[in-house]
């Protein structure tokens, strides 16, 4: 079934990704996101349609030898790759013959605090799970979640597998206008986040056409956002939204103010320094009050 895979996709992020899709026939999720650009589905909390190992991993390898420069095997789904039944035995195999190449999976993290699902999830090179909402009242009107599944099981959960896990873990949040973009809702994921201790946090907002009628937020709102986190959090504005936004003058002490409160990278700096600005923040660089740090594969610059 060759639409297992898909890509390969360069990304900011992860380098030359190849796509696997564990549910190739239909969306299968134990969430039903308003914001998801796959047409609404019935929940589910298992797979009632599902390819075997064998096939997986034969496209897999059918893949890398046709891709020889492939950086990550990322584990995803039409729905929600967690629910794939194997999912164990078949990284299992992918470790058996993936050679250098890094895997990672893209997960809702809904049953991350399922046992099974954290055996599977430590045999990943990296991890990234979504989180979008800190709050139950959240998750069921944005995510949508399936019956049962609770955010305080979620969280705990995290916490969890934090603790036995060694890769890179990386967060992810999608932010919706009007949803989960209130102080009151970042402050509760700000809180918990600070716990967690990720690797890295991306927020992103809404840039595919989506299954209901929601609005993506401006760069200029997703920055604000991104303020509201406590700026010892590593969190990277990774949304392609950015040209809603028009560059602006600022002085040195702005530039510096600026990177105090946030980390910026430099598709930020151009996407929100005009030239004159830009010029002013090489300046401090070569000055040393401005550093370049590296988190998780993104540069970022800080003030000093």
């Amino acid at each position: 079934m060759s639409n297992i895979i898909f890509g390969p996709i360069h990304s900011r992020r992860f380098g030359k990704s190849l796509g696997v899709d564990l549910s190739p026939g239909k969306k299968q999720c134990n969430f039903d996101c308003l914001y998801c650009e796959l047409d609404p589905a019935k929940t589910m909390d298992a797979y009632d349609d599902v390819v075997s190992v064998e096939e997986i991993a034969t496209a897999v390898k059918n893949a890398l030898a046709e891709y020889k420069d492939i950086d990550f095997i990322t584990l995803t789904a039409n729905g929600e790759p967690t629910l794939y039944p194997h999912l164990s035995e078949l990284i299992d195999e992918i470790n058996t013959f993936k050679g250098t190449t890094k895997t990672l999976i893209l997960t809702n993290a809904a049953t991350i605090d399922d046992e099974k699902t954290q055996e599977a999830l430590l045999k990943l090179d990296e991890v990234k799970l979504s989180l979008d909402c800190a709050t139950q009242k959240c998750l069921k009107k944005l995510d949508r979640s399936h019956s049962g599944i609770d955010v305080e099981n979620i969280k705990a959960g995290m916490l969890d597998f934090k603790s036995k896990y060694t890769g890179p873990l990386v967060i992810e949040i999608l932010i919706v206008k009007t949803l989960n973009d209130s102080k009151d809702e970042i402050a509760k994921l700000n809180e918990f986040l600070l716990q967690l201790q990720p690797t890295r946090i991306d927020i992103g907002t809404i840039d595919r056409p989506p299954a209901f009628d929601v609005k993506p937020v401006s760069f200029k709102e997703l920055l604000d956002v991104s303020h509201l986190f406590d700026s010892t959090l590593p969190i990277y504005i990774a949304s392609r939204k950015k040209a809603d936004i028009s560059a602006s003058r600022y002085s040195n002490e702005e530039i510096l103010e600026t990177l105090s409160k946030r980390p910026l990278t430099q598709e930020d700096i151009e996407a929100l320094f005009d030239e004159e600005s830009q010029k002013r923040w090489k300046q401090l660089l070569e000055e040393e009050k401005i550093k370049r740090v590296s988190t998780n594969g993104v540069i970022f610059y800080k003030k000093v």
